[in-house]
């Protein structure tokens, strides 16, 4: 199954097993909860999703690879302690908390979350002398004397043998322990999570015409080749801060990533061409309605490679439009719903003035959202809204005390001021509407309803925060292309179905 799917099954099977019954229970006991073992090719994303798993759960999360792990760090040292039995006193050999076990507990203290996932990486890549250990531990789920405390799920990861030599097979009677789930690349997937992410468009365009070059790893007589999942988001993230400092990314640096030197040659020859057609095209120029005849006939003569690089640059800063509109939409939603709680029908607040109402707001804001990010349950741009809606807050706050209004004055002041925001939401979506339209000016101008503009539509279908924007944004060409051109190719490809069954 793909990385998406693979979450799915993790959720649901954390809330499965952390189902109580009426007593207060573990419906399924902890002996019978069998730990998941995600195996799959190296970068595909499965240390990636379980950070996502625990934060949608709202569970804690201890991560570890255990590779990097001795026997004694895992179970723990040996010290000698004496015990009674029988009337006699007798020397044994105890353990001290295994450090994986220990970590648990303080995750539990620090965030106060009772519930979370223990996460073990590479779990079928253990030492000789630790691997004992680790089949203890997915059989019987304690390290040394110590149990992983109910509540915890076991999730651990590995890589088929054909990936890694350091690779150990379990054996039948571990394999009936533990619940499998198998693990693939999947590109779609992949590219869903890039365009949510904002990651660089050339990554996307090079892999929507090369999504051979997506997941690939060769055995070769000079050694391993590979570029994967993992690979093409790091190096993503890595053009974009090398565009901001000025720059080039060369060969070398891409090959630092795409471990595979045919794709590494062949991405950086794209990228060149990427920013040459960038600066040809001049994307924002077309996304405020300046449309150039002697650029779409170029377009319609181009090479596919550039098509789809041009198609990506639009795409891409038609995203960041959509993303400015998404975030002040879940920045304004977040605050209304905080400065309800002041409102004038709260009867909590009544006896106080608008300005210590506010103060209060904001210190219980902040209360709640420092916890949420201790126990490791917010996103970096969840993070990033929390910030922004407190210096609202507090712009509100100061406003107020500087005006030194009543309370129904400062009511209607505070609403002033949230109808700001507000406006500021309906600017930028009547903004990247226009961007939308002139997008859609210039792909008519250059491609008519060829496959570019099924193309252009099935990316819009695909972005996060595309398929956000447009619930809001009444496109009416949006909506007439979509139906019309996706169903025409939804209709050939079942032709084409039918006619290879019938040869």
């Amino acid at each position: 199954m793909n990385i998406k799917r693979a979450k799915e099954e993790i959720k649901n099977t954390i809330e499965a097993y952390l189902l109580k019954d009426e007593y207060g229970a573990y419906e399924i006991p902890a002996v019978h909860q069998r730990p998941v073992f995600l195996m799959g090719p190296p970068g595909v994303g499965k240390t990636q999703i379980m950070e996502q798993v625990a934060r949608e759960c709202g569970i804690g999360l201890v991560a570890y690879t255990i590779t990097h792990h001795t026997r004694q760090s895992a179970v723990g040292l040996p010290f000698i302690n004496e015990k009674e039995y029988g009337g006699s006193t007798y020397r044994v050999t105890e353990y001290t908390m295994s450090e994986i076990v220990a970590s648990i507990y303080n995750k539990i203290e620090s965030s106060g979350l009772k519930e979370g996932i223990l996460f073990i990486d590479e779990i079928n890549c253990v030492s000789e002398t630790l691997a004992p250990t680790m089949l203890q531990f997915l059989q019987y789920k304690t390290f040394g004397n110590h149990r992983i405390p109910e509540g915890w799920v076991i999730v651990t990861a590995g890589n088929p043998p054909e990936y890694n030599k350091s690779v150990r097979d379990f054996d039948v009677v571990t394999l009936d322990r533990i619940k499998l789930i198998h693990v693939e690349a999947d590109f779609e997937v992949w590219k869903a999570y890039a365009y949510e992410q904002a990651l660089h468009p050339a990554v996307i365009s090079y892999l929507n015409a090369r999504t051979e070059n997506f997941c690939r790893i060769e055995t070769t007589v000079d050694g391993k080749f590979f570029a994967t999942p993992r690979g093409w988001d790091d190096l993503s993230k890595f053009i974009e801060i090398y565009e901001r400092l000025g720059k080039k990314v060369d060969r070398d640096v891409v090959g630092e990533y795409i471990q595979f030197p045919k794709i590494s040659k062949d991405f950086t020859n794209y990228l060149d061409l990427y920013y040459k057609y960038r600066d040809d095209y001049q994307i924002d120029e077309i996304l405020s309605g300046i449309i150039r005849e002697s650029l779409c006939n170029r377009l319609k003569r181009a090479s596919f490679d550039e098509k789809l690089s041009v198609i990506g640059l639009l795409l891409s800063r038609l995203g960041q439009n959509f993303r400015s509109v998404s975030d002040q939409g879940d920045r304004t939603g977040l605050l209304m719903e905080e400065l309800k709680k002041i409102s004038p029908e709260s009867e909590e607040v009544q006896d106080t003035s608008m300005v210590a109402r506010l103060a209060g707001l904001r210190d219980q804001w902040n209360g709640d959202w420092d916890r949420r990010r201790k126990a490791g349950l917010l996103s970096r741009r969840e993070d990033y809204l929390r910030r922004d809606v407190e210096a609202l807050l507090l712009q509100f706050e100061d406003t107020l005390r500087m005006e030194g209004t009543g309370n129904e004055a400062s009511w209607n002041r505070i609403r002033e001021m949230f109808e700001e925001q507000n406006a500021r939401y309906e600017a930028l979506l009547e903004e990247g509407g226009k961007s939308l339209e002139n997008a859609f000016d210039f792909m008519e101008a250059a491609f008519g309803d060829g496959q570019e503009m099924v193309v252009f539509i099935t990316e819009l279908n695909t972005g996060y925060h595309s398929v956000k924007f447009l619930k809001e944004y009444d496109c009416e060409r949006y909506y007439q292309y979509n139906e019309r051109l996706l169903f025409k190719d939804r209709e050939s490809d079942i032709k084409a179905r039918i006619d290879s069954l019938g040869k």
